[in-house]
């Protein structure tokens, strides 16, 4: 039984190597040569791509560290909120959002627009407070062929 924490989206707490805590990664707890975290290379529909190679991370101490932050997705927006105390925009219950974070591990909500061509997906959204992450509930949506976490995938 592994003591590192499971597979998925993380924000680091702590330093490691050359990267520097407050910044978005994906932990693999297994591989070769062992347990690792990886960056993002780059974004795709508002959705990390990450790097082939990542750093071994064999101290379970500090893995345990890590902050476990929502998957990227589509969600529903369950109870009315704003992004953050400025105000700046409103989300309103029953609406159709989209997750993403930055490299800092900003959660980020876009809002997909539905239009003659169908749904699309703006390329800038709204950076909201951690604390209002809670307000969403992840819809359950078919995982195509071409999944960006399929290399990733256990």
């Amino acid at each position: 039984m592994s003591s590192h924490p499971p597979c998925g989206l993380y924000r680091t707490t702590r330093a490691f190597d050359s990267i520097p805590a407050s910044r978005l990664v994906f932990f693999h707890d297994h591989g070769d040569p062992g347990p690792g975290i990886y960056l993002p290379r780059t974004w795709n529909l508002n959705r990390a791509e990450w790097h082939e190679r990542g750093t071994t991370v064999l101290d379970p101490a500090w893995t345990r560290t890590l902050e476990r932050v929502p998957d990227e997705g589509l969600y529903r927006v369950e109870a009315a909120f704003t992004c953050c105390k400025d105000a700046c925009n409103t989300f309103e219950v029953g609406q159709l959002v989209q997750l993403g974070y930055d490299g800092d591990a900003t959660p980020i909500l876009f809002v997909p627009e539905w239009s003659s061509r169908g749904l699309g997906f703006p390329s800038h959204g709204s950076r909201l407070d951690r604390d209002r992450l809670g307000k969403l509930t992840p819809l359950r949506v078919a995982r195509g062929a071409e999944s960006p976490r399929d290399s990733m995938a256990h």
